[in-house]
């Protein structure tokens, strides 16, 4: 059985993402990057999320992806040859992409996310399944740059398959995802990107999908504040905040916030910053597409074609694009 090969890039301690957070949190307002959601926990919070009746997206995206399966598949291979590496982006449990394997048939599999140990639990399961396949981890963060590394277990300059799935793209400002998608251009090296978007709809549909009746999706926000208390030695007491979630129709976004309930001040060495009741911290953006809308952000990036299947609702859009 093959072995993961893995190259960690991201380091949790580093001092530049320490310093991030003390920046993010001595701004007025207070914000968090959410990729500070993703400690071990915080991953396995997301997962649940994604078995919520209201979070119709993972759902949603896998139909779309059952249904046209083959169809996307043979578009793949077209640009990318048949059997492309296939680079997992943001890849968490891994199960999204082991979906596509039989279909796509990679001669190797990279999977790449900022949460180190919990992508080295799912890549050895994987592994288990797939034993002739390789495999490579990457732990990175790739909101600062997506570059792949050389030398990883089959993986060479051939033409690879770029996955994004989720509608993870929607976390980031129009401008940071168009150079997200121009750095996934070049990561493909030829081949093509396979993205999930979520696409523009009910404002009621979007905030339930974002703050469920169960509280999973509050806990994974809550979450947020235990992983910088570990990250800079703060004092963030969960109790004192709540979760919020709220439709942005200007700018097109669903927003989450946490909000302090009482006057409280929090502090980790060398600062503090004092919040008042009602005040927020800033956690995360989803934005909302119109497919022409994302077929254009595409172009911006670079690529040259796009095509999209969509679920009968419209709802959302898995895009492949090339060129």
């Amino acid at each position: 059985m093959e072995t993961p090969h893995f190259v960690q890039i991201y380091l949790p301690a580093s001092g530049a993402l320490a310093q991030e957070a003390r920046e993010g949190l001595l701004r007025g307002p207070a914000q968090i990057a959410p990729k500070f959601f993703y400690n071990a926990l915080g991953s396995r919070l997301f997962d649940a999320i994604t078995e919520l009746q209201a979070y119709y997206l993972t759902r949603t995206e896998a139909a779309i992806l059952a249904a046209h399966g083959r169809a996307i598949a043979q578009a793949v291979h077209a640009v990318a040859g048949p059997r492309p590496v296939m680079v997992d982006v943001g890849a968490g449990n891994c199960a999204k992409a082991a979906r596509l394997f039989g279909v796509i048939d990679p001669r190797a599999y990279v999977a790449v996310d900022i949460s180190v140990d919990y992508l080295r639990e799912a890549l050895a399961a994987l592994q288990r399944e797939h034993p002739s396949l390789p495999m490579s981890g990457v732990g990175l963060d790739f909101s600062e740059r997506l570059a792949i590394p050389q030398g990883l277990a089959g993986v060479d300059e051939a033409p690879c398959l770029v996955f994004y799935p989720g509608s993870s793209i929607g976390n980031f400002s129009p401008r940071m995802a168009r150079a997200l998608l121009g750095d996934m251009r070049r990561a493909a090296r030829g081949g093509a990107l396979l993205i999930g978007v979520d696409l523009v709809k009910s404002p009621q549909l979007l905030q339930a999908a974002y703050d469920d009746d169960l509280g999973v999706t509050a806990a994974f926000n809550l979450n947020v504040l235990l992983n910088l208390n570990s990250l800079l030695g703060a004092d963030f007491r969960v109790r004192q905040w709540q979760h919020v979630a709220l439709y942005n129709d200007a700018q097109s976004r669903i927003e989450m916030h946490l909000q302090a309930r009482e006057d409280l001040v929090v502090t980790w060495p060398g600062a503090q910053r004092r919040f008042a009741a009602g005040e927020r911290i800033h956690t995360e953006n989803s934005y909302k597409w119109t497919p022409a809308g994302f077929t254009q952000l595409l172009q911006d990036a670079g690529f040259a074609q796009v095509t999209c299947w969509r679920d009968p609702q419209e709802a959302f859009g898995v895009f492949l694009a090339w060129g």
